[in-house]
């Protein structure tokens, strides 16, 4: 693996007056997939929205690709590379499959073209000219992915993307997602299901109460079974 292309360190954020981040500290190195463990309410998407600057406050380092991004605004965070697909998806029902995908601007140079959007997720090419809300949830959440890689963002943030899918969708996601992997792309994800999550991710980190409880690689995840049934109850 390279260097670190996400460095978290000593994180606390707040919503208003509720701090929900206490010294979070993530480390994710470029072209990783790693995974935020944790009961609902653990912190883990707000770790995510915190790396955007989408919360009221923040404090420590948020490090991409080297640069410090804690006192950026999220348009400037975007430009740094890094897409976020939130668990409500944010698809423009009024528009088009291909509008969805044409609306974000780039970002990057390394934007996803059409033609390797469509096959990477042929059900998109064939709803095309579907309006955003005739899609099923399962192309809801191909389309919000297809959508950042359009950007040009190589730091994929990725929140519950398998939350209430059919199991064949659920498939189709983890091949998508080894996909991307061997294309270089850096991932994190927040997952509540973890059989989706333990063949991706290299690495794992558990949350508890806004604070990382736990970080170990895919190799431990054997021996670490029963702290996770602790912790998690898997």
């Amino acid at each position: 693996m390279s260097a670190a292309l996400l460095r978290i360190n000593a994180l606390n954020a707040w919503y208003g007056e509720s701090h929900v981040l206490h010294g979070v500290d993530v480390e994710v190195n470029e072209g990783e997939v790693v995974t935020l463990l944790g009961r609902n309410g653990a912190g883990r998407t707000t770790t995510l929205r915190s790396v955007l600057g989408l919360v009221g406050r923040r404090t420590g380092a948020v490090m991409i690709n080297g640069r410090d991004a804690i006192g950026l605004s999220p348009h400037k965070i975007a430009r740094l590379g890094v897409g976020y697909c939130p668990e409500e998806r944010g698809i423009y029902s009024s528009l088009s499959t291909e509008e969805n995908l044409l609306l974000p601007p780039l970002l990057g140079a390394h934007g996803m073209p059409l033609d390797e959007i469509y096959a990477m997720f042929p059900n998109l090419e064939k709803r095309r000219a579907s309006r955003g809300t005739h899609l099923s949830g399962g192309e809801q959440q191909m389309l919000a992915l297809a959508r950042i890689l359009r950007t040009g963002a190589r730091l994929l943030l990725l929140d519950e993307i398998s939350e209430g899918l059919a199991p064949v969708i659920v498939q189709a996601l983890a091949r998508t997602i080894t996909a991307l992997k061997e294309k270089g792309y850096t991932i994190v994800m927040v997952e509540q299901n973890f059989r989706f999550a333990a063949p991706l991710a290299d690495r794992f980190y558990i949350m508890e109460r806004g604070r990382i409880v736990e970080g170990f690689a895919a190799s431990e995840l054997q021996g670490r079974m029963s702290m996770l049934h602790e912790f998690l109850g898997v």
